[in-house]
């Protein structure tokens, strides 16, 4: 039993940041905007998120709040990297993928170039002083404590947070209705006075401020660096995204699902089963992977993507 929750632990660590980056996905694509730039966004805003985190820690900071003000600043710089998305995407009706390609390839370099010119190394570390051992008396309540709220990170609780405000501003608030109704019907949309190209801006800029959030959200708990990547986690949030179906609930589901895969293809060796298997530990590497296709070839048949999602909308035509 306590392999089990030690793994299911574990499985929240790379589930929460698919998750959160995976609901940056939904809100940009609903509002009729395919960002694939997800994992570019992840890693400027780990980047910059870490950063921040090496400076105040070197300033003598320390406590939860450093993680929190880690998180805000690599949102607030994925917020600020996907405008250029934004921008080619809605006012210069480029191809969408090309443009989230271009970031996917562009976030990388400048990440390794600012990183040896401000440290004189790719990496860029951090102490890791946010490890929670226990929350109070909740740690005690069968079950749940054991998973969420023993050896636990902030983190946690700030993704399951994201994810009820998403639900809750995506279809019960008069933003969500627009946000839905721009990727499906913009041009219904505008003849009702919204502005498609308003709401399409505010879906890339919640894209890219989650995206960048959940790269810091990545690095904390499995690293004590940032070495100029984000493991493909990003293109993994996009295959959360498709599985989930656009909707939140399913994207929390989907996401606790590759995370479980990540955690085997890491820990397999703790899992006797699969010890006792004997099988190359590159076998195992490839689980996650091979799940996303398997998962993705019966799952894109029946895909309930934004209708107008990847579709520029010129707003003087209708």
């Amino acid at each position: 039993m306590d392999t089990l929750y030690f793994l299911l632990r574990l499985s929240l660590f790379s589930a929460i940041p698919l998750m959160v980056v995976a609901l940056g996905g939904m809100f940009s694509e609903k509002s009729g905007v395919v960002n694939i730039a997800l994992e570019g966004l992840m890693l400027i805003g780990a980047f910059t998120g870490i950063y921040a985190l090496n400076l105040m820690q070197k300033a003598g900071m320390s406590g939860q709040m450093l993680y929190i003000y880690a998180m805000l600043v690599g949102g607030v710089m994925g917020l600020i990297f996907s405008l250029l998305h934004a921008y080619a995407s809605v006012n210069m009706k480029a191809n969408q993928v090309i443009s989230g390609t271009a970031l996917n390839l562009f976030t990388p370099a400048l990440a390794i170039f600012l990183a040896r010119m401000w440290t004189g190394t790719q990496q860029v570390n951090f102490n890791d002083m946010f490890f929670i051992q226990k929350v109070g008396f909740l740690a005690n309540i069968p079950v749940i404590g054991d998973l969420f709220f023993q050896k636990a990170y902030i983190s946690t609780y700030v993704g399951i947070l994201i994810l009820i405000i998403s639900y809750y501003v995506l279809y019960k608030t008069k933003f969500g209705l627009r946000l839905r109704s721009c990727g499906e019907h913009p041009q219904a949309a505008d003849a009702a006075g919204i502005s498609v190209y308003k709401i399409r801006y505010a879906g890339v800029m919640i894209s890219g401020f989650l995206a960048g959030l959940g790269g810091v959200i990545l690095i904390v708990p499995t690293t004590t660096n940032f070495n100029a990547t984000v493991s493909g986690f990003g293109f993994l949030a996009l295959a959360v995204l498709i599985f989930g179906q656009w909707k939140p609930k399913r994207i929390m589901l989907a996401a606790l699902f590759f995370g479980l895969m990540r955690v085997i293809s890491n820990s397999y060796s703790l899992i006797d089963v699969l010890a006792k298997l004997k099988l190359p530990g590159e076998f195992y590497s490839i689980i996650p992977y091979v799940a996303t296709l398997v998962v993705l070839a019966f799952v894109s048949k029946k895909s309930a993507a934004p209708l107008a999602a990847g579709t520029p909308y010129d707003q003087g035509k209708r």
